[in-house]
């Protein structure tokens, strides 16, 4: 795979989340010097006429962040949960993804 400037980007993991009309895809990558990195990339399906186009947003994440990244996200969560959402079972957020993948599993 190569990006916009003609270097080739290996694929070596990639996590897909389905979330609504919302898929989140973690890719981790490397580069010609073996070294690693990981995009987040957001697609929306947008209808377009009769077909469907996808806005694509993606975020690159180097090695030397990924501890302040996580920290931040998961302090922001629990904010959320905690602060502004007290009264929310997110618990039930689990379960539901829980039962939509083992009915896939099935199918």
């Amino acid at each position: 795979m190569e990006d916009n400037r003609g270097y080739d980007r290996e694929e070596i993991f990639s996590k897909k989340v389905k979330a609504g009309k919302r898929t989140y895809f973690f890719d981790v990558k490397s580069t010609r010097a073996n070294d690693y990195y990981l995009t987040i990339t957001e697609s929306k399906r947008k209808a377009n006429g009769d077909s469907f186009t996808y806005e694509k947003h993606k975020i690159f994440l180097y090695k030397e962040d990924f501890f302040k990244f996580a920290e931040a996200l998961n302090e922001s969560v629990d904010y959320v949960k905690t602060e502004l959402l007290p009264d929310v079972d997110f618990d039930q957020y689990e379960q539901e993804e829980e039962e939509s993948s083992s009915e896939l599993k099935w199918e």
